[in-house]
């Protein structure tokens, strides 16, 4: 299979993201991966959605610095009709806020139109077009999440901080991913300033202060069920740096192996409707405290952290699940009238 990675720009991709491991998988398996760029989507005139690629070189790569190296050293070109047979969109809407707010909502749309011509985009781009910003996360139970106000509203912001008992995390509706999260106290003389700062961009998420979430418990889901490889469950606690707010890698933090308390299975078997329900096929649940934090579906990390801690191979067990949702798929699409080549996956 001819498999799309979506990303915000191959130049801003690393060796060690998942992303890359998933196309090191892809090929190890015997498939097609090729980057493609949220600036490389078109719409043709005779009505059809295209889209440029890079083809990973075929080849053995040692690592994923290798891969990446091969990947932007080919030229892009304009993908055949019937290509991509998967989308799987692997960008950060937040990286595109600033310099590219263009960009934040390009990789979806087209992606939506895609679908409709019939290619397998995963996860689900029409879910994925109101995932963009964090009301997404307040459709789940409100007893897994922390009591939370969105709002430009600064008496109401302020007056929720008291409500909690004087202290509360700030930060904004659209993006973050560690950058622009602040902790505040009522009274503080600078809450006006990260008001400012955070209603520049749009709407401000005042959220319940949990003392323990600097250390946070990252689970990957795969199809409404928690990543599972040879009996081996994809979880890790991502543990941040000692004067650092957040847990974020990039923000100084660390990984290591854990096993999932009762709570935290409680929201894993509390949240597999709605993913499976929203076509989100990949996911990364952050909890902290017994509360969800965060439902990363754009591009959630931690597989090649998983693989390194646990020493399993998570990533074949994604694209392998690919596999079987692409026959699928194919099935479907031959039974309402588009007939398509496909092929078996491995182990049917």
């Amino acid at each position: 299979m001819t498999l799309g990675l979506v990303v915000n720009s191959i130049d801003t991709e690393r060796a060690a993201y998942s992303t890359t491991q998933l196309a090191l998988a892809a090929l190890r398996r015997g498939h097609r991966p090729c980057y493609i760029e949220l600036g490389d989507f078109g719409h043709s005139p005779d009505g059809d959605a295209q889209v440029h690629v890079r083809r990973v070189p075929e080849g053995t790569y040692r690592n994923g610095a290798e891969l990446l190296a091969a990947a932007r050293a080919v030229r892009p070109e304009l993908a055949d009709h019937d290509e991509p047979e998967v989308l799987f969109l692997r960008y950060d809407p937040a990286d595109e806020i600033q310099h590219r707010p263009w960009a934040q909502f390009a990789g979806v749309q087209f992606a939506q139109l895609f679908s409709r011509q019939g290619t397998l985009v995963i996860n689900d781009p029409f879910t994925l077009s109101g995932a963009v910003s964090k009301l997404y996360f307040e459709g789940f139970p409100r007893w897994m999440r922390p009591r939370t106000l969105i709002t430009r509203d600064r008496a109401e912001v302020k007056a929720f901080i008291r409500d909690l008992g004087g202290c509360a995390v700030l930060k904004p509706l659209q993006g973050s991913g560690g950058c622009n999260v602040f902790l505040v106290e009522a009274g503080s003389r600078n809450v006006n300033q990260i008001m400012d700062v955070l209603s520049r961009d749009g709407y401000i998420v005042a959220q319940e202060y949990l003392p323990r979430a600097a250390t946070d418990t990252r689970v990957l889901m795969l199809e409404g069920a928690p990543l599972t490889c040879q009996g081996t469950l994809c979880a890790m606690h991502r543990i941040g740096a000692a004067d650092d707010l957040r847990s974020n890698l990039h923000a100084g933090g660390y990984v290591e192996p854990c096993q999932l308390t009762d709570d935290e299975w409680a929201i894993v078997e509390a949240v597999r409707a709605k993913l499976i329900a929203d076509g989100l096929f990949l996911v990364g649940l952050d909890i902290a405290d017994g509360k969800l934090m965060e439902v990363n579906a754009f591009s959630p990390g931690g597989l090649g952290c998983g693989e390194m801690l646990l020493g399993v191979d998570f990533t074949g067990t994604v694209i392998g699940a690919i596999e079987h949702k692409l026959w699928s798929h194919h099935r479907t699409t031959e039974v309402v009238g588009r007939p398509r080549q496909q092929a078996q996956p491995a182990g049917m």
